[in-house]
């Protein structure tokens, strides 16, 4: 499935590859790998409910920012929610930043390998192999409880809305 014109990068529209997931839907499984070069699928981090930030690539000012932010703000969720970074960037130059970043908060993984995550969760950048900075909250259950894909890939994700999306999942317990 392809969504032509779904998203824009600085300001030229381009293909979006997957299904255009909602809020409700049961997430989809995917495989991604570590910085240690392991591959890690959806059920790997059974029972938590899932923060999963999206990025072009991390050797850019808006995805740099977007990783330290959620790293900073791991801090302040509730226990039991596993925050993730996924790009299409190598897990060496992961590795590099996330060393020089000092983010140790949240877990990093690469979608270079399969392409697994976007095609799955619909942010696939055709045109680029790259994925759509986006948000997805997932709940314990495995349902998607909050999505923010950004319309112009150059503008940061909305912070505020995803954490408070977060802490809405955890206090509704």
């Amino acid at each position: 499935m392809e969504r032509k014109g779904a998203i824009k990068v600085k300001g030229n529209p381009v293909t979006l590859v997957g299904p255009a997931l909602k809020t409700g839907d049961v997430a989809p499984d995917f495989t991604v790998v570590g910085r240690d070069l392991k591959e890690v699928s959806l059920k790997d981090f059974a029972p938590q409910a899932k923060l999963i930030s999206v990025a072009l690539s991390l050797d850019t000012p808006v995805c740099d920012s977007q990783a330290r932010k959620f790293n900073e703000q791991a801090a302040n969720l509730p226990e039991g929610i596993s925050i993730i970074n996924i790009t299409m960037d190598l897990p060496f130059a992961i590795s590099r930043f996330c060393e020089t970043a000092g983010i140790d908060r949240i877990k990093t993984y690469s979608d270079y390998r399969y392409a697994s995550f976007g095609n799955a969760y619909g942010v696939l950048i055709k045109e680029l192999r790259l994925l759509a900075r986006s948000i997805f909250l997932i709940g314990s259950d495995n349902r998607i409880r909050y999505i923010e894909i950004v319309p112009e890939a150059t503008k940061d994700v909305d912070f505020n809305a995803a954490l408070e999306a977060a802490n809405k999942l955890f206090a509704g317990r």
